[in-house]
C-alpha cells in the first residue's frame, strides 16, 4: 500500500465570472434603509418581509455584510436621537410614560429588524465578532437615550421621587415603575445597578436613618418595632412589585442597619417599655416582633439574651434574699415555678423555642437557686406539702406535671445530696404517719430521681418502701402467733425499719405506759425469736397512737403522737401535774416535751389539758390539769404536735454536718478511682477530675478534696512524688 501514490483532490473555482452590478450594494441597502425607516414610523404593514430578508441575505452573500451592519448602526442611531428629543420634551409625569412608550416601540421595531437581518445575525456577525442585532439595539438605546445627559439624571431623580412618594403614603403607578425598572435590567445588570440601585440604596439609608431618629424620640419600644417591621415589609413588597429580586437583600440590609442595628441597645434598655417591661407584662406579640427583627442583625439575639439574663438573675436574687418570702418554703418554691413557667411560655411563644434563650434561662435559674443554701430543703418541703395534701383529688396527668416541675428544679441544684437528706426525712415521716396522698406518685418521683441520678441515689429510698411492706407481713405473723395472749390489751402496729435505709435518728428513751410496754415486749420477743442476730431499738419519737378519752359526758377518740399519749395517760391517775412531774414521769427530751405540752394545752380547739398560768409558751413552773370542759363537734380529734416546718438553726447545722461527713467517703472513692486509672497525676488535675465526677450530686470544695488526699496519703493509698510535691502516685 505504501508504494501506491497519494491522490490529492482539488476543488477548482467556478470558471464563469459572476458579474454583479457595481451599484447593487447601494441599491439594495437603500431598499433596506427605507424599510427600517418605515418600521420606526409604524408603516411596516406595507413591507414584504420575505423580499427584504432575501435582499439582506444577498448582500451578506455578496460580501457586503460590513456595509449592511454599519448602515444599520447609523440608521438606528439617527432614529434614536430623534426619539431622545421627543422624550426630553415630555413634561412632568408624562416623562416616564413617553419613555416607556418609546421603549416598547423600539423593542417591536428591533424584533422586525432582527427578523429581516436574521442571515446576517447567523453568519456575518459571529465570523466578524460583532454585536448581534438585538443586543446592538439595546446598546444603542442605552447610549443614545438612557445615558444622555438630560435623560439619565432626570430618570434617576424621577424614579427616586416616586419611591419617596410611595413611602410617604401616596399611590403611584407601579406598573409604569415596573416597566421602566425592567428596561434598565434588560439593558444590563450594571445599568440597573449604577443608574438606579446604588442611588436608591444611598437615599434609602439617609431616609431610614432620619426616620429611626424621629421614631426613637417619639415612640415607645413596642410602637417603634411595629413601625420598623412595617417599613421592612413595605420594602420587601416594593421589590416584589417592581424591583429586581436581587435588590431585596440589599434594601432589607439598609432598613435593618438603620432602623434596628443602630438603635438596638437603646430599644432593649428603653425605660418603661423596653425588653424588661415586655418580659414583666408578658407582651408576647411585642417580644416575638423584637425576636424576629433582632435575629436579622449581627448580635441582635445576643443583646436580647444578655438583658433577659441580667433581669432573670436580678429577679431570682431578689426572691432568694427576701426574708419574708423565705418564711414560707412552699410559697418560695411555687414562686420559682411561676418564674420558670412564665419565661418558658415567653421562649415558646415569642422566641421560637430558641436554644440560646433556653440555655440562658437554665443558667440563670442554676445561678440564683444555689444562692439560697436552703433551696434543697425548701424543694423537699414543697414535695412534702404536695404529696401530703396538695395533690389530693388531682388527676394522674396533673400529678406528673407537678413532679416533672420538681425534677426540673432539682436538676438546677448543685447540692443534690442535701436534697436527698431532707427528702429521706420527709418521706420517712409521710410513710410512718400514712400521710402520703398517693403511693404511685411517691414511686413515680423516686423513679424520676433514679433516672436522673442513678441507682445509688434512690436505693435507700426504695428500701424504705420495702420495709413498710415487710412490716405489714410481720404484724400479720405477730397477731397470728401471739393474738391469743394479747386479749383486750392495746392494739399494736409496728414498723420495723432497717437502720441503713432510714434517716438516722438520735435514740431517745421515753417511759411508755405499763399497758403499752407489755405489748411492746411481747412483740420484741416474737420478732427476735423469728429473726436471729438482730437488735430492736424503739423510736418513740416517730410513733403515733389513738386513745379514747371521756370529757364529762362527751367521749372522743384522740389521734396523738407517742409522746402525747405518754403525757395524757398520766392524767388517769391524777388531775393536776406540774411540768417537773410530767418530765420526771415520762423522761421525754425537754424540747420535745415542751412542744408536746404546747399542742395539748395551748392549741385552740384542741386543748385537752388546761395550763396555769395561761400563756402561749410552756414554762418549767407551769401546772397542767385535765380539761373536762373540752368539746369538739367531731368524735375523732387529731392533735398535731407544734412543729417548726423548717429546721431550727441547730438542726440545720446537724444536717449540714451529716452531709459533710457523707461526702468524705464519696470524695475519697472518686480520688482512688481516678488515681487507679491514671497512676500519676498532679494536684490541680485531681481536683478538676473529682469535681467533674461528683458534680451530678454536689460541688466538692477544693479544700475538702485536699484534706481527703492528705488522709489517703496517711493511709498509704497514695504517695507524693519525691521530686515534685504537687504530683501524686497511686500505691497498689
Amino acid at each position: 500500500m505504501s508504494s501506491q501514490k497519494k491522490r490529492n483532490f482539488q476543488i477548482e473555482a467556478f470558471k464563469h465570472r459572476v458579474v454583479v452590478d457595481p451599484k447593487y450594494a447601494e441599491k439594495t441597502w437603500k431598499i433596506l434603509e427605507h424599510a427600517i425607516h418605515e418600521i420606526y414610523n409604524h408603516n411596516a404593514s406595507g413591507l414584504s418581509f420575505e423580499e427584504l430578508y432575501r435582499n439582506a441575505y444577498n448582500m451578506v452573500l455578496h460580501k457586503f455584510g460590513e456595509k449592511l451592519y454599519s448602515g444599520l448602526v447609523s440608521t438606528m442611531t439617527s432614529h434614536l436621537k430623534e426619539i431622545a428629543l421627543s422624550i426630553e420634551a415630555s413634561q412632568g409625569a408624562l416623562f416616564l410614560e413617553e419613555l416607556d412608550r418609546k421603549w416598547t416601540e423600539h423593542n417591536k421595531a428591533l424584533q422586525m429588524i432582527r427578523d429581516i437581518l436574521m442571515y446576517m445575525d447567523r453568519t456575518f456577525i459571529p465570523s466578524t465578532h460583532r454585536t448581534p442585532v438585538h443586543e446592538l439595539g439595546l446598546n444603542l438605546w442605552r447610549d443614545n437615550i438612557v445615558h444622555t445627559v438630560k435623560i439619565q439624571v432626570r430618570l434617576k431623580d424621577t424614579l427616586l421621587e416616586l419611591v419617596q412618594k410611595e413611602r410617604g403614603g401616596e399611590v403611584i403607578n407601579r406598573g409604569l415603575m415596573r416597566n421602566i425598572v425592567k428596561m434598565l435590567m434588560d439593558l444590563g445588570s450594571s445599568v440597573y445597578q449604577e443608574d438606579f440601585e446604588k442611588p436608591f440604596l444611598a437615599v434609602s439609608a439617609d431616609f431610614y436613618r432620619g426616620e429611626s431618629q424621629l421614631f426613637i424620640e417619639s415612640c415607645d419600644c413596642g410602637n417603634y418595632l411595629k413601625k420598623a417591621e412595617k417599613r421592612l415589609n413595605e420594602e420587601i413588597e416594593r421589590v416584589a412589585h417592581y424591583l429586581d429580586a436581587r435588590s431585596e437583600v440589599k434594601i432589607t440590609n439598609v432598613v435593618e442597619k438603620e432602623m434596628i442595628e443602630s438603635q438596638m441597645t437603646r430599644l432593649v434598655q428603653m425605660e418603661n417599655s423596653g425588653l424588661v417591661n415586655m418580659l414583666v407584662d408578658d407582651k408576647y406579640e411585642d417580644l416575638g416582633r423584637m425576636y424576629n427583627l433582632f435575629r436579622r442583625v449581627p448580635n441582635g439575639l445576643t443583646s436580647i439574651r444578655d438583658v433577659m439574663t441580667v433581669h432573670l438573675r436580678e429577679t431570682g436574687r431578689h426572691l432568694v434574699s427576701d426574708g419574708e418570702r423565705l418564711k414560707d418554703p412552699v410559697d418560695f418554691v411555687q414562686r420559682l415555678l411561676h418564674i420558670k413557667d412564665k419565661h418558658d411560655k415567653i421562649i415558646n411563644l415569642a422566641f421560637n423555642n430558641d436554644k440560646m434563650f433556653q440555655n440562658a434561662l437554665n443558667s440563670s435559674f442554676e445561678y440564683f437557686i444555689n444562692l439560697n443554701t436552703r433551696s434543697p430543703e425548701f424543694i423537699s418541703l414543697f414535695v412534702d406539702d404536695k404529696l401530703r395534701k396538695g395533690l389530693k383529688g388531682v388527676s394522674e396527668e396533673d400529678v406528673e406535671i407537678v413532679l416533672d416541675k420538681v425534677m426540673m428544679l432539682f436538676r438546677y441544684l448543685q447540692e443534690k445530696d442535701v436534697f436527698e437528706k431532707y427528702y429521706k426525712q420527709h418521706l420517712a415521716k409521710r410513710l410512718l404517719s400514712a400521710k402520703s396522698v398517693s403511693e404511685d406518685a411517691e414511686r413515680s418521683l423516686i423513679l424520676k430521681l433514679k433516672t436522673e441520678c442513678g441507682y445509688q441515689f434512690t436505693s435507700k429510698l426504695e428500701g424504705m418502701f420495702t420495709d413498710m411492706k415487710t412490716s405489714d407481713d410481720t404484724m400479720q405473723g405477730f397477731y397470728a402467733a401471739m393474738g391469743h395472749e394479747l386479749g383486750d390489751g392495746p392494739a399494736l402496729a409496728v414498723h420495723v425499719l432497717t437502720t441503713g435505709s432510714w434517716p438516722t435518728q438520735s435514740t431517745t428513751t421515753c417511759n411508755l405506759p405499763p399497758e403499752i410496754l407489755t405489748v411492746c415486749n411481747k412483740f420484741k420477743t416474737y420478732y427476735l425469736g423469728t429473726h436471729s442476730g438482730r437488735r430492736l431499738t424503739w423510736q418513740t419519737n416517730m410513733g403515733s397512737a389513738d386513745i379514747k378519752a371521756t370529757f364529762g359526758r362527751a367521749k372522743h377518740e384522740l389521734n396523738v403522737s407517742t409522746y402525747q399519749m405518754c403525757v395524757l395517760m398520766l392524767f388517769n391517775n391524777g388531775d393536776g401535774l406540774s411540768y417537773r412531774e410530767v418530765e420526771q414521769a415520762t423522761e421525754i427530751p425537754t424540747s420535745d416535751l415542751k412542744r408536746c405540752l404546747q399542742s395539748l394545752a395551748c392549741a385552740k380547739g384542741k386543748n385537752v389539758l388546761r395550763k396555769e398560768p395561761m400563756s402561749k409558751d410552756i414554762g418549767e413552773d407551769d401546772t397542767f390539769f385535765f380539761n373536762d370542759k373540752f368539746s369538739s363537734k367531731f368524735y375523732k380529734v387529731k392533735i398535731g404536735t407544734v412543729v417548726a416546718q423548717k429546721e431550727s438553726e441547730p438542726e440545720k447545722q446537724e444536717t449540714r454536718q451529716r452531709v459533710e461527713e457523707d461526702r468524705k467517703p464519696q470524695i475519697e472513692a472518686a480520688i482512688v478511682r481516678i488515681m487507679k486509672a491514671r497512676r500519676v497525676l498532679d494536684h490541680n488535675n485531681i481536683v478538676a477530675e473529682v469535681t467533674k465526677q461528683l458534680q451530678t450530686r454536689f460541688l466538692p470544695n477544693p479544700v475538702v478534696i485536699k484534706k481527703r488526699i492528705e488522709s489517703l496519703i496517711e493511709r498509704e493509698f497514695l504517695e507524693r512524688d519525691k521530686d515534685d510535691r504537687k504530683l501524686y502516685r497511686y500505691l497498689a
